[in-house]
């Protein structure tokens, strides 16, 4: 069955060449001001995701996501980013792209292709009925990411999936699919651009909403975060700080004694 593939309609844009840089940047710019709205549109679909996958996590859960190219790429990045954000274990949130790591750097061929290796990668981290899984495809038509999906449905494992393209095979084939519908790229077909931008503030909704709704915020502070660096550090001494109204002095005393900015403003007493 076909269907209308916006992601990969012509550029309302002729003769890109003959623009100048600022020209260039200017209709990108304007380009990229129609993704949020686009968002905005799907924000039921990304609350019915959200909602699931936070109800699993509070049962033991894990969160996957699918994809390949830009769009595993982006689920990597997100995925990569919430333990040191939010202080949550490696295997909480996971990104599997399409030809393996390698591919994270560099374009596997063909490795979109297979129907069947998503099922097998996602076997690996012994995947189950608690966890969710989230196929990411701008398209919508990535074999690997719908196969996967598949295989989830048939094992009673709840699916979501990110797609650009309105009514895709992909969201036919989820549980909970997300449609962004962003329209032609300034660029015809690249959808690394406003798709792949879409696909960003979605995924940064996904993980930052659940985390919060685990408590993994207090207040609008990142009170979980690991400390990895120096920048880090300082942050976190502000934080206990402002919290506490105590000096510098105290809340850096109260880090090294606790290790975590939770545990300091939990333990101090005055």
């Amino acid at each position: 069955m076909s269907f209308t593939k916006t992601t990969e309609l012509a550029s309302k844009y002729e003769h890109l060449e003959k623009m100048s840089v600022s020209d260039l940047l200017s209709n990108i710019n304007n380009e990229d001001k129609s993704v949020p709205l686009a968002v905005e549109k799907a924000l039921p679909q990304i609350e019915n995701l959200v909602s699931k996958v936070v109800e699993k996590m509070k049962k033991g859960g894990r969160l996957f996501y699918i994809g390949a190219g830009t769009s595993g790429r982006l689920g990597i990045v997100d995925a990569s980013e919430c333990p040191p954000t939010f202080g949550v274990p490696f295997d909480l949130v996971i990104g599997i792209i399409a030809g393996g790591d390698t591919a994270i750097r560099k374009a596997v061929e063909f490795a979109e292709d297979d129907n069947d290796q998503a099922w097998k990668d996602l076997q690996e981290w012994n995947i189950n009925q608690n966890d969710v899984v989230v196929g990411i495809a701008a398209s919508g038509t990535t074999p690997y990411v719908i196969g996967g999906l598949q295989k989830c449905n048939e094992n009673n494992i709840i699916t979501g999936s990110i797609s650009c393209n309105a009514e895709s095979p992909l969201s036919k084939t989820s549980n909970l699919p997300i449609d962004v519908v962003v329209g032609p790229e300034f660029v015809t077909g690249s959808s690394r651009m406003k798709a792949g931008t879409a696909q960003k503030l979605v995924l940064n909704m996904i993980s930052t909403a659940t985390m919060i709704q685990l408590g993994k915020v207090k207040g609008n502070k990142m009170v979980d975060m690991q400390l990895s660096n120096h920048k880090l550090v300082d942050r976190a001494v502000r934080m206990i700080m402002d919290e506490l109204s105590i000096t510098e002095a105290e809340a850096k005393s109260l880090l090294e004694k606790h290790k975590n900015v939770r545990n300091s403003i939990e333990n101090y007493k005055k």
